[in-house]
């Protein structure tokens, strides 16, 4: 039966208020286990620290995938990607936990495996990243709480099911104190499985101190803990006689919730396990023997594709990555992309392409580091320790990747002599014209795409107004069009003022506001660039305003800059509140005199939390700076 016939006999019987009755004899059921902030860290990837029995006797019954990728290094943004087939950054959802709407015709892509009469369920965590997820959840899932599994479906129904394991995410490794660790994880752990710290084979970018050993053997005892959890739920699937009709899949979301890991764009942000197991009936469709690797790229927007082609499904033309395995597979990929943008209350623009050996990155706001305060990740004490060090200069060339700021406005590495990627080459001579074909494939697939990345938060919700910022970027004849692309280069880069007062008068807000961001990225403020700075305080764009206040102020215009930053701050649209808030976060000291306002505003945005993601963040932003102001009072 084709494709298409079998489509409207699911669109005809969901018109009749059921679904195409399908047989698990017919199709494949299909099982994702999912895993949150974890790189391949597993013994059969080739750790040997790692106690993963479970995992490894899997990956000698599954096909191992050695380049597989996220397109986003943190979890929201990665998750909208997987569930619709396309990048967050084209749909406008690659913000931490924002909420800007998505076209109607976008859907999760298990509703067509609904419609093709597949049970679907998720346990439990959704996470879509836009104000579109009530729809989306309701549409992709039959079942969608802690307790669904594939035991909901009618007898001999095929499924497709998701099970989410938290066990390693960012706040079990790191941020949790090793007490409330202890109590929730240690302990059910056997003293065989604990990892011993003095044998902890540390990465060169971290410091060798005691407490980054004992962090790094806490991350490989969450490991430990989530193998069995894995083991548990591979051994429910056998006693229900599912194994040998079922493909599973295991991945993480993203790499590891570690420092230079999670919110990076190198291989220990992005890289993920991935492991699949074809049983002996749907062996046919898999693309190596069991325990056997690969080395194709595949990227999250792929899995989507796959998933339905696996199912005999033909992927929306809409959908933007490629399936790689089933009747519907294409060719491997060239390359694959990520994007980090703004976490939690931490802003950033960064994007990345990766081949087989090489990865590019392309840093917009270099005069940040990678490591900038943030709320939620500094309650790490290893995090915290090592922002000690880097301020007091005790930190090796390779440790100051992570904490350097200025960071390069380019980096490339060569993945098979450098798998940490510590030594940029992007300044080599020898390697000038591989630069320049990844640096132009960031580009294409930028505008490809239609990378909403390079709007301003605060400008979105009325650049887009009326429609969807993913329907908007494709009126636009060519986005991002050639000068806001050439104005977002060239932060970080010595600046003329002369040829930005032109940029500043743009009618588009995207280009006043990277204008005003490369004013404020100039280390040594002119005279002239005070005055353009001044000139941006009166701007129409909020964001605009926002970053040149947090310049000028650095540039010796606290007055003016403290009247605008104390009107935005107490507006009311969050994305707006946001920026200001994280601006005089990292201002400090010098906005004392606006301590009342910044309480008040932080009392409100706790109090108003659940109607927009970003009032959490707001309240993060302003708790640290509010912390800090008292502690430098003492």
């Amino acid at each position: 039966m084709s494709t298409r016939w079998f489509g409207w006999l699911a669109a005809m019987a969901m018109a009749l208020g059921g679904t195409t009755p399908a047989r698990a004899g017919d199709r494949p059921n299909i099982l994702w286990i999912t895993v949150e902030d974890m790189s391949p860290d597993l013994g059969c990837y080739g750790d040997a620290y790692a106690r993963t029995p479970n995992l490894d006797r899997f990956a000698r019954e599954a096909v191992r995938y050695t380049r597989a990728f996220a397109t986003a290094p943190v979890c929201s943004p990665a998750r909208s990607c997987l569930i619709t087939g396309l990048y967050a950054t084209s749909l406008g959802t690659q913000r931490l936990r924002s909420a800007f709407p998505i076209p109607d015709w976008i859907h999760g892509f298990p509703s067509h495996l609904r419609q093709a009469g597949y049970y679907t369920a998720n346990n439990v965590k959704t996470d879509y990243n836009t104000s579109a997820e009530p729809r989306l959840i309701r549409e992709s899932w039959d079942a969608c709480s802690p307790q669904a599994d594939w035991r909901g479906r009618r007898e001999g129904q095929p499924f497709f099911c998701v099970i989410n394991l938290m066990t390693t995410h960012q706040s079990r490794t790191s941020v949790w104190s090793f007490e409330q660790f202890e109590r929730e994880i240690g302990s059910q752990l056997r003293p065989e499985e604990r990892h011993d710290p003095n044998r902890a084979p540390l990465p060169p970018f971290y410091p060798d101190t005691a407490l980054a050993r004992r962090t790094w053997a806490r991350y490989h005892d969450c490991i430990t803990l989530m193998d069995r959890q894995v083991g548990e739920i591979l051994a429910r699937l056998e006693q229900d006689g599912l194994a040998e009709d079922t493909i599973v899949f295991f991945f993480s979301d993203h790499g590891m919730g570690m420092p230079r890991g999670k919110r990076v764009l190198h291989d220990t942000g992005l890289r993920v396990p991935l492991l699949i197991r074809f049983p002996g009936k749907w062996s046919h469709l898999a693309p190596a023997a069991p325990g056997g690797a690969l080395d194709r790229l595949v990227s999250f927007v792929d899995f989507p594709p796959t998933v339905l082609s696996l199912a005999g499904l033909e992927p929306p033309a809409v959908m933007q990555g490629r399936a790689f395995l089933g009747p519907h597979a294409g060719p491997p990929r060239r390359w694959v992309h990520g994007a980090r943008d703004r976490v939690d209350e931490v802003y950033d623009v960064a994007r990345s392409v990766r081949d087989g050996r090489w990865l590019y990155i392309r840093n917009f706001m270099p005069h940040l580091p990678w490591m900038q305060w943030e709320r939620y990740s500094d309650q790490s004490d290893f995090r915290r320790e090592f922002l000690r060090l880097a301020a007091e200069g005790r930190l090796t060339a390779a440790q100051m990747t992570y904490a350097r700021a200025p960071r390069p406005i380019e980096e490339l590495y060569d993945t098979a002599n450098d798998p940490w990627q510590i030594r940029n080459l992007a300044g080599r001579p020898e390697h000038a014209d591989r630069l320049a074909a990844m640096r132009a494939e960031l580009r294409r697939w930028m505008r490809e795409t239609r990378d909403l990345g390079l709007l301003p938060e605060a400008e979105v919700g009325e650049l887009t107004a009326g429609t969807t910022p993913f329907e908007w970027a494709r009126r636009q004849k060519l986005f991002p069009g050639e000068e806001l692309l050439a104005t977002a280069e060239a932060v970080g880069r010595p600046v003329e003022a002369a040829k930005w007062r032109g940029r500043l008068a743009s009618p588009d807000p995207a280009v006043r506001y990277w204008a005003v961001m490369a004013l404020a990225a100039s280390p040594r403020p002119t005279a002239e660039i005070r005055s353009l700075l001044r000139d941006a305080l009166r701007d129409e764009a909020a964001s605009v305003r926002i970053v040149a206040a947090g310049a000028a102020w650095r540039a010796g215009l606290a007055e003016e800059a403290r009247a605008v930053l104390a009107r935005e701050l107490e507006g009311h649209r969050p994305e707006t509140v946001l920026l200001a808030a994280r601006t005089l976060e990292l201002l400090g000291e010098p906005t004392r005199p606006l301590r009342p306002a910044m309480d008040r505003v932080r009392r409100f945005a706790a109090a108003h939390e659940n109607e927009h993601p970003c009032w959490m963040f707001v309240r993060f932003a302003l708790e640290e700076a509010l912390e800090r102001l008292a502690a430098a009072a003492n």
